[in-house]
């Protein structure tokens, strides 16, 4: 655990591996009316990174605390 995202090791697609796909045939219709479910945050893991480095691209500003906000960039 660290206490900042300057620490914070963040994975970048030249590590990460193959990466299967499996359907589960399982309907749960009690958390949805689909029946699907989900993994969470396991397909989120680089999105707040990739947008920092784009606002950093664009601005020159890096921030590195979440949320980014327009008063963090001014």
């Amino acid at each position: 655990m660290n206490h900042n995202f300057a620490e914070y090791h963040v994975p970048v697609n030249a590590g990460a591996h193959d990466i299967e796909v499996i359907f589960v045939k399982e309907e749960d219709n009690i958390v949805n009316p689909i029946g699907a479910k989900g993994l969470g945050e396991i397909g989120l893991v680089g999105v707040a990174a990739a947008i920092g480095n784009a606002i950093c691209n664009a601005t020159g500003k890096r921030v590195r605390t979440l949320p980014i906000t327009l008063d963090k960039l001014i």
